[in-house]
């Protein structure tokens, strides 16, 4: 069985997950022209790339029809309890970020906290009998995050829209919503709570547990991994090189360069890439140079813990 792999088949989300392949030799080409649903990789042959909403991937990974698949961790998350047991997040990929916040109006000028809507909860249940509606399309983040605070007395309104629109048009007075910069829901008069943050979601590249995993899904999967984990690792390293002298105080810096968790090369060091400058300055004060920095294009190690780590969860 070949390996499938579900990407967002729309909006920027999509845009920032063919960069990211095409960053790691892995380009994406479309079966059926630009507005196909299918698609396949290059440098990945045989496997099969399915064109899905972000919505539809993470229910696809969690039913297990896709092995792999790239979607938001807040739509992950949302799947509910035993999600870890269905699904493997594999690698947080640093794009499509957004923070699942909780908000009320910015009128409510005592109300701060989780503790404060609590308050305001028991008191409207107290003199008019109704509870809180909180506007949310996320249900089961929203009442397990609330279970956590103690708020009780309230009762949710699943949103359809704009969220944020729920309470100026009076169907909420409260909303849990994704937000990157908070500006939308300023604009509708909402403030976020201080300690209204339920999850800090990225892009996470996931793998369906309960997919049919047979020799062929691993082979091309430890290949996609390999290649991406590869590539990661170059983005955040260096290659030093100097001409060698092969001294004793040349031998004893590079043994605490390697200490500090730098990496011999046959002709200098590979180093992480915040650590580039005291490296070079540290061999240049012993009198070695010229010291000559390159940025590798892969770093392929022998060994892959993305992918030894999803055959320990699968097997």
């Amino acid at each position: 069985m070949s390996l499938v792999i579900a990407i967002p088949s729309k909006g920027r989300l999509k845009e920032q997950v063919e960069a990211w392949l095409a960053d790691a030799g892995l380009k994406l080409e479309m079966s059926g022209g630009a507005r196909g649903y299918s698609a396949s990789l290059k440098g990945l042959p045989g496997a099969q790339v399915r064109l899905l909403s972000a919505a539809d991937i993470a229910e696809a990974l969690d039913a297990g029809e896709v092995h792999l698949g790239v979607t938001g961790e807040d739509l992950l998350r949302e799947r509910g309890e035993g999600l870890d047991a269905r699904v493997h997040l594999i690698r947080a990929l640093g794009f499509g970020r957004a923070d699942l916040v909780t908000a009320a109006p910015k009128s409510w000028l005592d109300v701060d906290t989780l503790a404060d809507v609590e308050d305001v909860a028991s008191d409207m249940m107290a003199r008019t009998g109704r509870r809180l509606r909180v506007a949310t399309k996320y249900v089961t983040l929203t009442r397990a995050f609330f279970a956590r605070h103690g708020v009780a007395d309230y009762r949710i309104v699943e949103s359809g829209g704009a969220t944020e629109g729920a309470p100026a048009a009076g169907a909420a007075e409260l909303v849990v919503d994704i937000t990157t910069t908070g500006a939308t829901l300023a604009a509708n008069g909402l403030k976020v709570l201080s300690d209204g943050v339920i999850l800090r979601s990225q892009a996470q590249l996931a793998a369906g547990l309960t997919a049919t995993w047979d020799a062929d899904a691993r082979a091309q999967t430890e290949r996609l991994l390999r290649i991406v984990e590869a590539r990661a690792a170059a983005l955040r390293s260096a290659t030093l090189a100097w001409p060698a002298r092969g001294d004793a105080e040349e031998t004893a810096l590079i043994s605490r360069l390697v200490a500090q968790g730098a990496q011999p090369r046959p002709n200098g060091l590979l180093v992480d890439s915040a650590a580039v400058s005291e490296a070079g300055l540290a061999l240049t004060a012993i009198g070695l140079g010229p010291v000559t920095v390159a940025r590798p294009e892969y770093v392929f190690d022998a060994s892959c813990e993305a992918f030894d780590t999803l055959c320990a969860r699968l097997n």
